[in-house]
């Protein structure tokens, strides 16, 4: 992983993110925690890939290779 894409990722602990994932499923959640892998740990995640039917999830470890892209929040 980049020294930038680590930078970004540790501005955005503890912040929410959207991450999308192989096979087309999306997140929402607070990043508690990541590693050189990708391997996300993620808080207070919903499910979003269906807008109409979001559902909770709670806390999740998410791993590496099933991200396609991790958004950061706003600045």
């Amino acid at each position: 992983m980049s020294e930038m894409a680590t930078r970004i990722l540790e501005e955005s602990l503890g912040k929410i993110v959207l991450v999308r994932l192989r096979g087309g499923k999306k997140l929402r959640g607070k990043l508690k925690g990541f590693d050189q892998h990708l391997n996300l740990v993620l808080d207070e995640t919903d499910d979003t890939t269906d807008v109409e039917n979001v559902r909770k999830l709670g806390a999740i470890i998410v791993r590496g290779d099933n991200v396609v892209i991790i958004s950061p929040p706003p600045r």
